[in-house]
């Protein structure tokens, strides 16, 4: 089984998917040799917290790691142990985003992984309450925006060679063995190589959507999370919000060009009809939608995210089932004949692919990390997703019908008791209240261990974790 996990892809901007002008012919063709899950979600939009669910097949209220300054330790076991168990060779090459390579996470062997800054990540965003915050440091899509080289296109092209390599000395091994591949690209600073960023030209790109210049008021927890590192505030001009999104739209095609290079090394090695592949990201990117980037909110640019799994006896076509990383990470255990302690309603996607569509199973996010003033939870139910905030008004989106979410019916009285079910389905999964208040407690805690407020300040990158230093 081969794993490849991206970095803020957003779910909408491939070919596959619909979108009317991002190039991704590789994930385009592996999605056509099987199935892409066209109703899937992080269970956290931040990376940190979401690896750790990812790892563990847990929730962030269950494993207690709230945000990117709690990295995965390998203290919870998840499906890495369980293969461990099982004798199956699980390695990783890439960006993990856990604590340290010296922590027991359920690899075999990390090759060139990118860990959380210092073993600490962002301390400095775990101090939510508004009246003690800071706001972002410095611009969080990075100093130069557009065409060129960073140090994340240079890391991503130093694990696709890796990884290359990795592949083709298992050619003529028929041991069964897992790899995990993480790549950075969509994520910012967003620079790209020029012949990707050229794809893009100015006249092809959209008009943005529920822009607050347009007279679109954002939400107010929403609003206030953006304040905390406003980058639509801190373009110089429009036309560098244009390379912008020039930029992410590029990456996400040289994002494709690497899975495709990895594709291909698998195909050379005589491996593609032997090797389950699934294709994933950790949580989406709003690319400017009402005036919003990075991640960090429960609407779709941010919460929904890619799946796609293509391999032997993978049924081809998409399924409509809603699904999250969580029944990723029972997959890959699944698939070597092995369990993990899952939250409960955790399915493998092999089964979800070959049972009828089940639209109306429920699918849980929540967000407890940078710029927060308190907790966020989205539950996806069929057709309805409710987004609660802790202290704040709901929202309510009719994804059948308002697909782009520009329409609020959480105040509709037709929908009061679609609203109340919503409710107790989110209220089985955790209690919002209690869930907020323990998530402020052990980011408290955190801040004291560190030695204050003061000191914490001081701790982890001000903006995107730097890779490892040598990449070659």
């Amino acid at each position: 089984m081969l794993v490849i996990m991206s970095d803020e892809h957003q779910a909408r901007a491939m070919g596959c998917a619909g979108h009317p002008f991002v190039q991704t012919p590789n994930l385009d063709a592996l999605a056509a040799r099987g199935t892409r899950f066209t109703n899937a979600y992080t269970p956290s939009p931040i990376c940190v917290p979401a690896r750790a669910s990812f790892a563990t097949g847990l929730y962030p209220h269950q494993t207690r790691l709230w945000d990117n300054a709690m990295p995965y330790t390998g203290a919870i076991r998840g499906w890495g142990h369980a293969l461990q168990d099982k004798g199956v060779p699980v390695e990783s090459i890439g960006k993990l985003h856990y604590r340290a390579e010296e922590d027991p996470a359920g690899f075999d062997v990390e090759h060139i992984p990118m860990m959380v800054a210092g073993g600490v990540g962002m301390v400095w965003a775990s101090i939510r309450k508004e009246d003690e915050r800071i706001h972002g440091p410095k611009r969080m899509l990075g100093d130069y925006i557009g065409p060129g080289t960073s140090k994340y296109t240079e890391y991503d092209a130093s694990v696709v060679e890796r990884t290359k390599q990795w592949i083709a000395e298992r050619a003529a091994d028929d041991q069964p063995w897992c790899l995990y591949v993480g790549l950075v690209a969509p994520h910012f600073p967003l620079v790209v190589p020029q012949e990707f960023y050229d794809l893009y030209p100015n006249d092809i790109l959209p008009a943005v959507k529920l822009h607050p210049d347009e007279g679109h008021p954002r939400h107010p927890w929403v609003e206030k999370q953006n304040a905390f590192m406003d980058s639509e505030g801190l373009f110089k001009d429009s036309d560098e919000r244009l390379a912008a999104m020039r930029s992410y739209f590029g990456l996400c095609t040289w994002l494709d060009f690497n899975v495709g290079q990895i594709l291909e090394a698998l195909g050379d090695a005589g491996l593609t009809d032997k090797t389950t592949v699934v294709y994933t990201s950790d949580h989406g990117d709003n690319v400017g939608a009402r005036g919003l980037w990075g991640k960090s909110n429960m609407y779709e640019e941010s919460a929904a995210i890619p799946m796609i799994m293509a391999g032997p006896e993978v049924p081809v076509g998409p399924c409509d089932t809603p699904v999250s990383l969580l029944d990723l990470s029972v997959t890959i255990a699944a698939h070597f004949g092995a369990e993990i302690d899952a939250a409960e309603g955790a399915v493998g996607l092999e089964k979800i692919a070959t049972t009828p569509t089940d639209a109306n199973r429920v699918v849980f996010s929540e967000y407890h990390a940078a710029g927060a003033v308190s907790g966020a939870f989205m539950l996806r139910q069929g057709r309805w997703k409710l987004i609660h905030y802790v202290g704040f008004p709901d929202e309510l989106f009719d994804l059948e019908n308002d697909p782009e979410e520009l329409f609020n019916r959480a105040s509709d009285p037709a929908c009061a008791d679609i609203l109340r079910g919503l409710h107790a389905e989110l209220r089985a999964i955790c209690d919002p209240t209690e869930t907020d208040a323990l998530a402020f407690k052990d980011q408290a805690d955190l801040i004291a261990g560190y030695g204050g407020r003061d000191a914490a300040l001081s701790l982890g990158a001000p903006g995107a974790t730097p890779p490892p230093e040598a990449v070659t």
